[in-house]
């Protein structure tokens, strides 16, 4: 049914750049908002970047990571991507693509998550 995979994690030092992707398929942009979360050992999964259905296009982005990753949307493609610059040991973790299917009521009716991809920031 609906699949997330997750690509293009890896190891930089500090202040270098990384493109995660996120490769969807079984959803619609119409309906479902997507984005990113992380998970560092020890802490809570946190959003990073999201971006609403068709219906709500609004952005999001935790206050950390803003001026510094972007998120965009190719909805021929059903995929996603997060640009990440000047990253911080503190963004270490793993990076998790999830897509969130709402009704026409803004009513949440499924949540889904990829198996993430590792991103490491060395100092």
């Amino acid at each position: 049914e609906v699949q997330l995979v997750e690509s293009g994690g890896g190891s930089v030092q500090a202040g270098g750049s990384l493109r995660l992707s996120c490769a969807a398929s079984g959803i619609s942009s119409e309906d479902f908002a997507i984005g990113w979360f992380r998970q560092a050992p020890g802490k809570r999964r946190e959003g990073v970047s999201c971006v609403g259905s068709d219906f709500d296009g609004r952005t999001y982005y935790e206050d950390s990571v803003k001026g510094r990753f972007t998120i965009s949307r190719d909805n021929a493609e059903n995929r996603i991507f997060l640009e990440m610059n000047n990253l911080k040991p503190e963004d270490t973790a793993v990076y998790y693509c999830s897509a969130k299917h709402y009704s026409a009521y803004d009513v949440l009716l499924n949540d889904y998550w990829g198996r993430g991809t590792q991103v490491t920031v060395s100092s």
